[in-house]
């Protein structure tokens, strides 16, 4: 009789755990029934987001290679919408907004090509301030998703 009631209650424990492991592990992926894949967001339009540091004594050069390397760059390139550069003169930071059709389109440009774009934009930088190195510190880079 005592071996029956022990069983029963180890048994009864054994289905507790179980249900709560149960529990544990469909609640667990309820957040990713629901997400979506990275793969999704692909085809949706995405903004490059850059940060630089830019002093007020030499925003002018920035501006104008910007102007002159970025810009017809940027044009050319396949999913290229548009982009915004503001400049914050209490930090003396950039912001630069670069919209683009797609992320899959924007990834496909291969980095060989953006740093030598990048190069010419730094000799440029250079030559016309007279300096040895590009005094626009990058600060960060990323992206922003649309949302609906």
């Amino acid at each position: 009789m005592r071996f029956n009631l022990n069983l029963k209650k180890k048994f009864q424990k054994f289905c507790l755990l179980l249900i709560c492991l149960l529990v544990l592990i469909f609640q667990s992926d309820i957040p990713n029934l629901k997400a979506l894949t990275m793969d999704n967001y692909q085809s949706e339009m995405v903004i490059e987001e850059l940060r630089l540091k830019v002093p007020a004594d030499v925003k002018a050069a920035w501006l104008d290679a910007e102007k002159e390397i970025w810009e017809p760059w940027l044009s050319s390139q396949d999913g290229f919408l548009g982009r915004q550069l503001f400049w914050n003169r209490e930090k003396e930071e950039a912001l630069i907004l670069v919209n683009w059709k797609s992320k899959k389109l924007w990834k496909n440009i291969p980095m060989s090509e953006v740093n030598l774009v990048q190069q010419k934009f730094e000799d440029n930088v250079k030559a016309a301030l007279n300096v040895g190195q590009n005094p626009f510190e990058l600060i960060y880079e990323g992206e922003l998703d649309k949302q609906r």
